[in-house]
This record gives structure tokens, sequence and C-alpha cells, in this order.
């Protein structure tokens, strides 16, 4: 028997600890224990990807019945009733949290529902006054939203506080231009709020293809967000009394009985934050108005405070974040860190390859790096973005270039007049031929590009795409009809 409670201790209960936890147990054979301090499931299950995805196909459903119109069948308008949807959310988030829970007890996972720090090496000490010894010890701690440093930033909320809002407001003003912006922007109108974006760059969605993000932007003012760059918030505090909401016709007084007490009127906001009814903000641009609500969507951070980490040798950076090797080790060998709390590719499906990695290397013998090479990946704005590998603008950096690109109207919202535009591009290197990118603005691009990112990674060229039949009519197909490029670089 080893001198350790543990083969393994897992700090975080989220997908990418879930899944290395369980597999080391039932596969590996290996004595594991696991603390959560929230709920089992993570960002990505109880505050992120799935909560928002759900909402994402709520907010779709507001232009369906205008479109029906148009295709000819007789349906009523109607409103969007937020306390009916969040009810069926809330139970849907407990059912996955139970199967979470299921599942590392069906592998013989040893679970701690309260917070774990480090001790020493091969110590863990639990916030229920126990303590826990382990060969190796893996962080999943996860990351959290931030809000800037400004005075009165309190005022606002930030994305995990969207999901526990007792009514919606009537508007809101969104701060930041990177994906959780933009996305929660795009739902939130669908949904009925009037949405006002601040964001300080000259165009949103940073990192992403230039081209593709130009459209996303010009797609959300057309749908009536209204999207200000280059603009952030200089001042803001709360409302003073015969200050209203700008375009609502809504006093101060009013608010808490228009959108519901319990939703404005001086209650806990889960996250952080005491709610004093509407703010009043003045931005860069030196406009000021008043809103129902501010969300902050500014960054997020490692759950790295106060974990013991760089008192035992554990080394961090600057913005937190637990730095470790191609192998997910930390400088302290017995210690190991994957998913957001490392901040290398900040998605669900990759901190669950890291944790296979890691069991893979670690409880298997078989040592195997993280892959983090031609990931795809949607931002589900609308219209979504799908994209993998190189932007344009990147690859063009690394050598000389083809671009093949489209954009055009879809036939589905073309027949009905709507103006709607779609965007479909491929980066091919000149002397490979090689697709390096691809970039998909449309409805459900998040599906598309996942069938596109297994030809890129296995290293598909453009010839290859070429000889592929089209699949007619679809949006699709533009992929594979691309015959000539539109410019070189």
């Amino acid at each position: 028997m080893s001198d350790f409670d543990y083969d393994l201790f897992v700090i975080g209960g989220g997908s990418g600890g879930v899944r290395a936890a369980r597999v080391a147990a039932g596969e590996a054979g290996a004595r594991v224990g696991l603390a959560e301090e929230s709920r089992y499931g993570g960002t990505c299950v109880i505050r992120g990807c799935v909560p928002k995805k759900l909402m994402v196909f709520a907010s779709e459903y507001a232009e369906t019945v205008a479109d029906a119109g148009a295709y000819g069948w007789d349906l009523k308008e109607g409103a969007f009733d937020w306390p009916t949807f969040s009810k069926r959310l809330n139970g849907e988030l407990d059912r996955l949290e139970g199967v979470y829970r299921k599942l590392l007890q069906g592998s013989g996972v040893e679970t701690f529902d309260c917070r774990a720090t480090i001790k020493d090496p091969h110590t863990v000490s639990l916030s229920n006054g126990a303590e826990k010894t382990a060969k190796h010890i893996l962080v999943a701690a996860g990351g959290h939203p931030v809000r800037p440093d400004m005075a009165n930033a309190d005022l606002g909320i930030v994305s995990d506080d969207i999901f526990h809002m007792d009514a919606l407001p009537k508007s809101i003003l969104i701060v930041g231009g990177g994906y959780i912006a933009c996305e929660f922007a795009c739902i939130l109108h669908g949904l009925g709020v009037e949405v006002t974006q601040y964001y300080r760059g000259a165009q949103i969605l940073r990192g992403f293809d230039e081209e593709a993000r130009g459209l996303i932007a010009e797609e959300m003012k057309q749908r009536g967000i209204d999207l200000h760059t280059g603009t952030n918030i200089v001042d803001m505090r709360c409302a003073e009394k015969g200050e209203e909401p700008e375009g609502m016709g809504v006093s101060v007084q009013q608010v808490g009985e228009v959108v519901g007490d319990s939703a404005m009127m001086g209650q806990e906001d889960h996250g952080g934050g005491t709610r004093k009814g509407p703010i009043w903000v003045k931005a860069t641009n030196g406009n000021s108005r008043v809103f129902d609500r501010v969300l902050f969507a500014t960054g997020r951070k490692p759950n790295t405070e106060g974990l013991g980490l760089e008192e035992v040798g554990v080394k961090l950076g600057r913005n937190g974040q637990i730095e470790v090797d191609d192998y997910s080790q930390t400088a302290v060998p017995s210690i190991y860190a994957i998913g957001d709390v490392t901040d290398r590719v900040n998605l669900t499906p990759v901190a669950i390859r890291e944790g296979m990695a890691f069991v893979e290397t670690v409880f298997k013998g078989n040592p195997t790096p993280v892959d983090h090479d031609l990931i795809p990946s949607a931002v589900f704005t609308q219209p979504e973005l799908g994209t993998v590998g190189l932007t344009e603008e990147a690859a063009r950096d690394q050598e000389e270039i083809d671009v093949y690109c489209t954009s055009f109207r879809p036939m589905q919202t073309a027949f009905i007049g709507r103006a709607d535009r779609v965007l479909m591009k491929l980066i091919v290197s000149k002397a490979s031929r090689r697709v390096l990118g691809c970039h998909i603005v449309a409805p459900n691009a998040g599906e598309m590009i996942q069938m596109a990112g297994i030809a890129i990674k296995m290293g598909a060229t453009k010839e290859d795409f070429d000889r592929t039949v089209a699949v007619h009519p679809t949006m699709s197909e533009e992929i594979v009809t691309m015959r000539n490029p539109v410019r070189s670089a």
C-alpha cells in the first residue's frame, strides 16, 4: 500500500477535473479524491457553455413568427417569459450536475463538497478541517469573470450573474468586445432587451479573422444592437431620482415595478454587488445615459488566489495562471494543472483533452503532450462564427497565401427579403496548398466548422476540398465550390 491517502487528488469538479478523476480511477485503477467548493460541472455546465447555449436557442425564436409569416404561415406574436425559461433552465442544470456526481461515484472517486488548498507538494487542506495526502495533485479550479478597476464597478454584473436574474431588464449596457460580450449582446437582444455595447478597441472579437469579425459587427448593428467601438466607461453611479433609462419611458421610481423588485431594487446579485436601481453611465465619447443594468464582460482570471500554490513552489504568470509544461506539469513535479486555470486555450473540450493526456502520462505510462494545434471553435453570436486554424492576418505573417472568400445572402432569408449575409473563407498555403484556416459566419456555423476541422486537422489541401462534390442547395457548399482566390498575400 502507498503511504498516501490517494494516488491522485483533484481540485475542481469542472469538465476537465471530472474527466481526469474518473478516467484515472475507472480505467487506470487509481485511488482518487476530488474536492469542489461550488457546483459540479464547473463553468461550462453551470455558468457557461450549457446555459448560454440554451439562452441562444431561446433568443433565436424571436424572428420565427415574422419569418414564418413571410413563408405563408399564420402565426401570432407572443412575449418571452423569462421566469418560465429560467425555471426550466435551472432544472436542466440540476440534472446535469447530478449526472456529473453519478459519473464520479460510479468510477469510485471519493468527493468532498468543500474548498481545497495546497499545504505541501503532497497534501491538500480541506475547508471541513481534514487533510488528505496524494502522490499527485491536479489543479483544475477553472476561472472567473472580473470587473474592471474603476469606481462603482460593483454596480455592474458579470456573466455568471446573467443566469440568476429574477427578471430581464428593459435595457442593458454591455462593456467589452470579446466573444462573451458579443454572445450576450445577441442573446439579450433576441430576448427583447434594448442592448447597447461599448468596446474600447477598434473592432469587436479581437484575435479572430478581420473579415469575419467585421461582418459580425455589421450584422449585430443591422439587427438593432447599439454597438460603439472605440468607447469605454469613464464614470458610473446609481441613477438619481428623475433620471430615466433613455428611450424606455421608465423612471427610477417605476423600475422595480416594471421589471421586478427582486431583480432590480437592492437585491444581492449572484457574484457580488448590491443593486440599487438603474445606473447612470458616462462614456469616453461624451455621452451619458441611464441603463437598467450594466454587464461587464471585460475579461476572466484563473482561480488561483489563495490556493497556496506559490508557497509550495508552483509558478504563476502575470494573470495568475499556473505555468505548466507540454505535459501539464508545474514547477513542482507532483503537481499538475489543466483547463482555464492554466490560461492556455480556455475551451471545455480542450480542458477534457488536457485531462485525458494527463492520465495517459501519469497513470498509463504513455507520456502524451497536449495538442493545442488546429482547435476548431465557435462564437454563438447571431450569425455564428465558426473558425479553425490561422486567420488571414496570422497566416500572411507566416508565409505566402491565397485567400478564397465569398459573402452572400443565404437562400432561406433572401427569399423573404432579409438583408442577412454570410461568409465562407479559406486560407491556403501557396507552397503546400494545405488549407491553413477556415472561417464561417453563418447560422449554425458551429455545426459546420466541426466537419471542416476534421479535414484541416488531417492536412487537407485546397484541391482536396475542390474534389469534394457540393451538397446543393446549402450554404456550406460554397466551401468546396470556390475556384479562384480573391487575393494573395
